[in-house]
């Protein structure tokens, strides 16, 4: 329970840090938090996220992406849902090739822009830092 206090606050403060204007405090996920103020839909941050790791998987050795994974909660769910939606559809070698799986999903280029780095920073705060440089290394954020 604590835990997922620790990830409700710290999505809250990278919401109100990118520049979110109204959140719903009810109950949320900080992973649809980020999505919603980014102004994505679900399948393209569920999809965008899984997209992410990917590349993370592809390009971090195994026990480092397993601590960029298990930042995530459902981190699983996010690959596959890359997939099925079509944003993955083989190795995505580089950041280019993330931003066109990205496009796959309806993901503009400015969109893109502002969630690679907000991505970085929600793993980080998830994760903590370590775990945040690893993704960022993959990035280039």
């Amino acid at each position: 329970m604590q835990r997922r206090n620790f990830i409700a606050a710290a999505a809250f403060a990278l919401a109100i840090s990118i520049g979110a204007s109204h959140v719903a405090l009810a109950q949320f996920d900080p992973v649809e938090l980020l999505g919603r103020t980014l102004g994505m839909s679900k399948d393209q941050m569920e999809g965008g996220l899984g997209s992410i790791l990917s590349l993370a998987q592809e390009k971090l050795a195994r026990g480092d992406f397993d601590k960029v994974a298990a930042a995530i909660p459902g981190a699983s769910k996010y690959l596959e849902q890359a997939k099925k939606l079509g944003a993955v559809t083989g190795p995505l070698n580089d950041v280019s090739g993330l931003t066109s799986a990205l496009g796959r999903l309806g993901i503009d280029q400015q969109t893109a822009s502002q969630f690679l780095p907000a991505a970085q920073k929600l793993v980080g705060q998830l994760g903590g830092e370590e775990v945040g440089k690893l993704l960022g290394s993959v990035l280039g954020t």
